[in-house]
Formats: C-alpha cells, sequence, structure tokens
C-alpha cells in the first residue's frame, strides 16, 4: 500500500501525516555533528551521511522528510566563534534542500523548509530585526518551492509568531506550521501554553503544537492545551507534535536541557518502540494529526509510530516492520518465539540493567 498523497494541507485532512526524526542528535551519535553549536554544516562537509539519514527515515514511513538546516540562522552559524559561517546561510539550505530532494520525491514523501530560534531575538530591539534574519534562510526555501514550513523550536512565543509573520510575508502560498519548545503550563516567558497556539494561528500558522525539550506524553498534554484554547476562540488549524525520545518527568520548564545527563548521557531515558506505538495511538485521539520525532527519535521510532498508524493511514506499512513481534514466529529458541505477541511487549515493564540508577534526577537550577 502506498503513501497517500495530495498536497501537504490535503494529506492532513485525509488521515495522520508522520514526520521523520530528531538530526542533530541522531548524526552527533554518528560523528557528523558538533554537540553544543548543534548547526548543520554536515550538509556540505558529510552529504551521504545526511542523504543516508533521511532514506531511513522514509523506509520507516515518514510523509515529511525536513531539509536539515536546523540552526541554520546566519546568525547562529557564527555564534560564539562557531566556524559553520564560512559556509554561508545560502549554502547550507541550499545544499540540504537538494539533498532532501533527491531522496523523498521518489518515495513519494513530501519536504519540508525549517527555520529556528534565533540568537538576534535575545537582543533584538524591533520584530523586524528578526524577521530579517529569518528571510536571509527563506530565499532559498522558496527558490526550491518546499512542500511546506516548518518554523519550531522557540522557547518564547514572540519570536515564534514573528517568524511565522516573516515566512507568510516572504512565502504566502507555502503551508506553515509552528511548534514551541515548551511544556504544558507556558513559554519561558509566562504565557500560557493555550495562549501560545492561539497567538500563533492568528499569526497566520496552519499547523500549531511543540517539538523537542519534553517527552511524547507531556508534549500531548501540552498540544492538547493549545488544542482546546484554539477551538474555545472559534480559530481553525491543525495540530502537531514532535517530542523528544526520552522520558522528562523531573524536567523543569528548560525540559531536558535542565536534566544533569544531557546531552551525553540521556540513554537510559530513552523510548521503546512499543512506548512509540502508544505515543502515537494517544496523540491521533487527541487530534493531532502531524506526528513525528525531534531529538533522540531514530528511525525505528519512526517506525513503530507508522506501524501503528497503519489503519489510519489506508493499511500502510513501512518497510521490514515488526509488527507486535510476529517476526519471532521464526527465531530458533521456543521461548523467543512466545514473545512474539502483543500482550508480550503492550505489558512489558522493562529492566534497566543498572541495579543502583536512580529513577529521576535533580535537573539544573536555570540561569543564562
Amino acid at each position: 500500500m502506498p503513501r497517500s498523497t495530495g498536497t501537504f494541507m490535503e494529506r492532513l485532512e485525509k488521515g495522520p501525516v508522520i514526520g521523520d526524526g530528531g538530526f542533530v542528535f541522531a548524526l552527533e551519535k554518528r560523528g557528523y555533528v558538533e554537540a553544543g553549536p548543534w548547526t548543520p554544516e554536515a550538509v556540505i562537509e558529510h552529504p551521504e551521511a545526511v542523504k543516508q539519514l533521511h532514506r531511513e527515515f522514509l523506509r520507516a514511513g515518514a510523509d515529511v522528510c525536513q531539509a536539515f538546516t536546523f540552526y541554520a540562522s546566519e546568525d547562529k552559524l557564527n555564534n560564539r566563534g562557531h566556524g559553520a559561517g564560512k559556509h554561508g546561510v545560502y549554502g547550507i539550505n541550499e545544499a540540504a534542500c537538494k539533498i532532501v530532494r533527491e531522496v523523498s520525491y521518489p518515495e513519494g514523501a513530501l519536504i519540508a523548509g525549517g527555520v529556528s530560534q534565533t540568537p538576534t531575538y535575545l537582543t533584538a530591539v524591533s520584530p523586524e530585526e528578526v524577521k530579517a534574519e529569518v528571510k536571509k534562510q527563506l530565499k532559498v526555501f522558496k527558490e526550491q518551492k518546499v512542500d511546506l514550513m516548518i518554523a519550531e523550536y522557540y522557547e518564547h512565543v514572540e519570536e515564534a509568531e514573528w517568524h511565522v509573520q516573516a515566512i507568510k510575508e516572504y512565502m504566502p502560498d507555502t503551508p506553515v506550521c509552528a511548534s514551541l519548545a515548551i511544556n504544558a503550563d507556558s513559554d519561558v516567558h509566562g504565557v500560557p501554553t493555550g495562549e501560545c497556539g492561539v497567538r500563533l494561528v492568528n499569526a497566520g500558522a496552519d499547523v500549531v503544537g511543540v517539538n523537542c525539550h519534553f517527552d511524547p506524553f507531556r508534549g500531548i498534554e501540552a498540544v492538547v492545551k493549545m488544542r482546546d484554547a484554539v477551538k474555545e476562540t472559534g480559530l481553525k488549524c491543525h495540530f502537531m507534535v514532535q517530542p523528544l525520545a526520552f522520558w522528562t518527568p523531573d524536567a523543569g520548564v528548560q525540559g531536558f536541557i535542565d536534566l544533569p545527563e544531557f546531552p551525553f548521557a540521556l540513554e537510559p531515558r530513552v523510548l521503546t518502540r512499543w512506548d512509540m506505538r502508544r505515543y502515537a495511538r494517544e496523540a491521533w485521539d487527541a487530534g493531532i494529526h502531524y506526528i513525528g520525532g525531534c531529538c533522540g527519535f531514530e528511525p525505528y521510532h519512526i517506525r513503530a509510530v507508522s506501524e501503528e498508524m497503519s489503519e489510519e493511514r489506508g493499511g500502510y506499512l513501512p518497510y521490514n516492520g515488526v509488527q507486535w513481534g510476529t517476526c519471532l514466529l521464526k527465531h530458533t529458541k521456543s521461548w523467543v518465539r512466545e514473545r512474539a505477541t502483543r500482550e508480550h511487549w503492550e505489558t512489558l515493564n522493562p529492566g534497566t540493567g543498572r541495579p543502583y540508577s536512580p529513577s529521576l534526577s535533580k535537573p539544573s537550577t536555570a540561569r543564562t
């Protein structure tokens, strides 16, 4: 069964649209991204690595592949002495778009351009100053005719509003998704999460939600706040969630960045693929049609999301899906074959193998 067809907005109307995963974390683990700056110069320095990761998310069932342009604004590329600026905003964004187009379109997937929060916002004296920084990136996305834009990873709804407005001014015919890196309470300036959703819709966003910083279930909780607030005003939009693949019940307002394990010791917190199936089901039941992932999401996580949403996607299945472990019926060991049931994996409480490992951490106190 092939993927859904049509424009991005048409696909959202028909059923769930599956996003991809977190490129900066996945490529850092593979040795292609520098932790700290988290910038995407790998699209020029290691294009095959980026291309291969796109392929893997596509095989896992992603409907939308996002060009690897996270943190590719001019001010971020040159921030704190970082050398990625030598490639230039245009060069990095153009290379990213060409890579994602080459691998996505033959599979029937859509491509998204992406912008995110900028250092300029913290010192800007006007919205125009921030919008000017954003529009330096948009030139390539407009030339490459991306199917949609994703404005993501904002801790302040005000900056997200300005970015959405910039996109709508420069690319008025392109659908815009806007997601904040916040919890169910508020952004870091104290603006309630529900109000944030309303403000993003009023700014022109077609799809609103959250990404990064918190685990899938805290992410859904935040989007539900947006959903309810938007519906109460009578506004119309779709909703999205692209959370972490790490459990964060103990994270504060800054999310996983507050945790002492960030960024190099988060692996004990990784959700299983069975957790991801539950995440996909709960997101869909909450009325969220764009379901993807951010930092920590690997292709096998997206494959689990795709499998859970198979019926809602007209029977589409990703390559080599595990389907509740039925493939284990071919295993040589009888006790492993006994695990080829939905009940086994759905009720499993997995061990960590760490006898003295705490279940929670003490988050750092937020400071600049």
